[in-house]
């Protein structure tokens, strides 16, 4: 650790029922607890919920996939973002600072300023609002009052937690994980006992082909690697002796098992042919026993409460590191209102028309942490050996190249092989079977492109 690198206080150590103190800080050795075990859970809690399986009913019902090729689609696509959240949350242990402030290595203290804004609306906003919806949903179908009041009540639950900050949310997710669990398996089940799927064939209006297919591994992707810019926040406490692969391990496997697991459900609901994207979460209740169907409408609120405690917290950590100056002892739980505030704002807006939302959103998630990642692993193969700790709080370092390998990645991507409604690339336009492979370009071109602007710089700082 740099002498100019803040750090903690030593006083919030493993305490849950006390107010996370500070910002973005390097993590003092007295705050340090924990075990890699725990990140399991910590992965796994988040994703069982709802919008994890609508991710595989949209592999079926827009994507025109059958259920074997849906399968095929969300393991390859879920586990390309487990392996990039394997290798971000190995390093947070060993670094003790959140994910934002390790990407200043690539971006420089003000260039990642534009990637921490992507992150502070992607998370503290966007997937806050998307998780709240099905959730609102949820409770509203559950006790029959009107989807607002679903949605106070959802907010208000997640916003606490994440206020509290990381102990308490760590918590939630390790008491939350065990009773989805068992609701979610169960529901599994039901599910699979109606579904048909050897014979199921795909939906009349979906993509189809493999267009379809990379649309399916698109979103997989996205849904998985919309995680990637939080891994560090919540590795960072574990103590700097612990093994970083099984650090990586854990975190990985929490994510992949969740995420294909209600996935794959997600896609066999539709087999069913009840599945609706009308009604995603009547439809897929709709073929659950009474009992069961209400436990898991519970578990949905639940679930998302638990992805929604990440979400605005790690939202949050990254607005903080933008560079913005705030009140050193609340800086984070300060902003974590604000954001709660915001989420809620924009899911009552998307309330109306969610569904098409969640789509177009999962994939606009892909685009920006696409490149972002190329950037990342690029910064992080330079580097490899170097000392790092001095350049994460300092204001005067720079890299530009880092934010111009990152706008060269997301633009040519997007202007080449976007395929939404309102925005279709070049290429995408010209062979319309490709689907949506912006995140893979965006990844190879931004990653392509810092080496080529930054290896020089690199290799002098080791000299």
């Amino acid at each position: 650790m740099s002498l100019a690198e803040p750090t903690t206080e030593g006083t919030y150590g493993d305490r849950v029922v006390a107010v996370e103190p500070g910002g973005n800080e390097h993590i003092a050795e007295a705050d340090r607890h924990g075990r890699p075990s725990q990140l399991f859970w910590t992965w796994t809690s988040p994703n069982l919920e709802f919008a994890t399986i609508f991710v595989g009913m949209l592999a079926v019902l827009a994507f025109g996939m059958t259920f074997w090729q849906a399968v095929a689609g969300i393991v390859v696509g879920t586990g390309l973002g487990a392996v990039a959240h394997f290798l971000l949350s190995a390093r947070g242990p060993l670094h003790g600072v959140p994910q934002m402030v390790m990407a200043r290595l690539a971006f420089g203290f003000r260039g990642n300023a534009v990637p921490a804004v992507l992150m502070s609306i992607t998370a503290g906003v966007g997937w806050f609002a998307t998780n709240s919806v099905s959730g609102a949903f949820a409770l509203s179908t559950l006790f029959g009052f009107a989807p607002l009041v679903g949605l106070v009540i959802i907010v208000a639950a997640q916003t606490v937690l994440a206020f509290f900050g990381h102990n308490l949310v760590q918590a939630f997710e390790r008491f939350s994980f065990p009773v989805l669990a068992v609701i979610f398996l169960a529901a599994s089940v039901a599910i699979f006992a109606h579904a048909d799927l050897g014979n199921a064939a795909p939906a009349a209006d979906g993509v189809g082909g493999l267009g379809g297919f990379l649309l399916t591994v698109g979103t997989s992707f996205g849904y998985a690697a919309g995680w990637t810019p939080y891994a560090a926040d919540f590795t960072r406490y574990l103590p700097a002796s612990v093994s970083p692969r099984r650090t990586g391990f854990f975190a990985a496997a929490g994510l992949f098992t969740a995420c294909v697991v209600l996935e794959v459900v997600g896609a066999a609901s539709v087999t069913t042919g009840a599945a609706s994207l009308a009604d995603p979460t009547g439809s897929f209740t709709a073929e659950l026993a009474s009992p069961l169907a209400k436990a898991t409408l519970l578990a949905i609120a639940v679930g998302a409460i638990a992805a929604n405690a990440i979400n605005v917290y790690s939202g949050a950590m990254a607005f903080v590191t933008i560079g913005i100056r705030l009140p050193a002892h609340f800086a984070r739980a300060l902003v974590t209102v604000f954001f709660g505030v915001a989420g809620f704002l924009v899911a009552w807006w998307a309330l109306p028309d969610a569904a098409h939302s969640y789509e177009a959103f999962l994939l606009i998630i892909a685009y920006w942490v696409g490149p972002w990642l190329g950037v990342v692993f690029a910064d992080q193969y330079l580097r490899r050996g170097q000392p790092v700790a001095h350049l994460l709080y300092d204001r005067s370092y720079t890299n530009w190249g880092g934010l111009a390998a990152f706008a060269f990645g997301l633009v040519a991507s997007v202007a080449l092989f976007a395929n939404q409604e309102k925005l279709v690339g070049v290429i995408a336009a010209a062979v319309p079977q490709l689907g949506d492979i912006t995140f893979f370009v965006g990844f190879v071109l931004a990653a392509a492109g810092y080496i080529v602007l930054c290896r020089k710089k690199l290799a002098a700082q080791t000299v």
